[in-house]
């Protein structure tokens, strides 16, 4: 049972993610940087107030009293903040697509990142993985003569994020609380700032916009509560396979909901990325078979 929950809770993640366009799109018009503030601010609150339920304040004393974690997860809140900033901004522009691409990337530069940091060793079939999502990167490069500098910056952000949290000694939900608290005070100075100034626009804009930016906690956390949750529960194997469908979600909408491009010369490029994909993850499923028969066998 547990399994089946687990199961359904990612999927519920990872399609609250895969349509989460469509909220940034309710708010197209609205400066970036601005919905950017209010989902720093709005995160914390909710967020806040989830750990202090859960008791987790404990924890966030002990992990205070070293300098260095700070240092950390001010780096880390950084991270986050980029990412979030370039996703709403590329949504809202019209660059849904190759934000999606950005997010199929992401696992591949994780395996890397694990060579080069954690002297892990890469298999000759990832190795090739890599290589194809290299190649698919330099034919749309070469394709449309403009670097994919926004997929490319996402997944950079979003791995380098993952990386530096691989030591972390808090959860999801507490890092998150952690990551927004520092950067609230700034978050909230650009609030107030442009409030006084008069080009604000929560109060300013329609109600259903008002609403939506206080929403943006929520719509930040249910997420990550959720598959916070699944994590614990189901292998991260298949945790792993199933984030996909978050950026397949992404695509999906882009091209059919939002009319974005989507040439077959665009095709082709993603589809050498997804094609590292493929054998990546048929490697790692064949690998676990032939490890769960030996185990059998014993």
């Amino acid at each position: 049972m547990n399994n089946v929950n687990g199961m359904l809770a990612a999927a519920c993640a990872f399609a609250f993610w895969g349509i989460l366009p469509v909220y940034w799109k309710a708010l197209e018009g609205l400066p970036a940087y601005e919905i950017l503030c209010h989902r720093m601010a709005w995160s914390l609150v909710l967020t806040l107030g989830l750990v202090q339920l859960t008791g987790g304040m404990k924890v966030f004393r002990k992990v205070l009293r070293v300098k260095k974690n700070i240092a950390m997860y001010t780096v880390t809140g950084v991270l986050l903040a980029i990412n979030w900033l370039l996703y709403i901004w590329a949504v809202n522009a019209g660059f849904i697509i190759e934000a999606s691409l950005g997010y199929f990337i992401n696992p591949l530069l994780n395996v890397f990142f694990g060579m080069v940091f954690f002297k892990e060793r890469m298999r000759p079939i990832q190795w090739l993985a890599l290589l194809l999502a290299f190649l698919g990167v330099l034919y749309l490069t070469l394709y449309y003569g403009r670097f994919p500098w926004i997929a490319l910056v996402l997944a950079l952000s979003f791995a380098t994020y993952g990386l530096l949290h691989k030591k972390s000694e808090l959860g999801a939900l507490d890092a998150l609380c952690l990551e927004t608290g520092i950067l609230f005070l700034p978050a909230t100075a650009v609030l107030v700032y442009l409030g006084s100034a008069g080009g604000g626009a929560f109060g300013r804009v329609e109600l259903s916009q008002t609403l939506l930016l206080i929403g943006a906690g929520v719509v930040t956390t249910i997420p990550l509560l959720l598959f916070g949750y699944a994590a614990k529960r189901i292998p991260l194997s298949t945790l792993g396979l199933m984030q996909y469908l978050a950026p397949t979600i992404n695509l999906l909408l882009g091209a059919l909901v939002y009319n974005e491009d989507f040439p077959q010369a665009r095709f082709i490029g993603f589809s050498l990325v997804w094609s590292g994909l493929v054998l990546f993850v048929a490697e790692n499923l064949f690998r676990r078979y032939r490890k769960n028969k030996q185990i059998l066998q014993a």
